[in-house]
């Protein structure tokens, strides 16, 4: 145990010379976690419409520092289905096309700084269980 805190403590002393345990001041980030407003419940999409999925954007920080994108949810499960990337969060809307997926209960999930997922919504796709 001697032995291990005197290595750690040599360790420590050698990485503090050079220069090694200066850390980067991090910056701080605003999380930004806008509700999205479309689609909600009683929406209907089908497999190749396109549509736009909306957020309120009213309040947003002076600063966002990642740019967005859109998942698809399939009730309690984030899918790898992404509908949109590399949008500004502060347009408050972005035109996506309805992925053939089977019939269900679906929502968006809209990442920014912070994950936001909408209410259940309907897809019809080209396949019904």
């Amino acid at each position: 145990m001697l032995f291990t805190q005197l290595i750690s403590a040599a360790t420590l002393a050698a990485l503090a010379q050079t220069g090694l345990t200066s850390a980067t001041p991090v910056e701080s980030r605003d999380v930004y976690s806008p509700p999205v407003l479309y689609p909600h419940t009683g929406t209907v999409w089908y497999s190749g419409q396109r549509h736009n999925v909306t957020w309120d954007n009213s309040n947003p920080p002076k600063s966002i520092s990642n740019r967005a994108f859109i998942l698809l949810r399939w009730g309690n499960l984030g899918t790898p289905v992404v509908l949109a990337h590399d949008f500004d969060l502060r347009a408050g809307r972005v035109e996506v096309t309805v992925p053939d997926v089977i019939t269900g209960n679906f929502s968006v999930v809209l990442f920014g700084d912070s994950g936001n997922w909408s209410e259940d919504f309907v897809i019809n796709g080209p396949v019904t269980l």
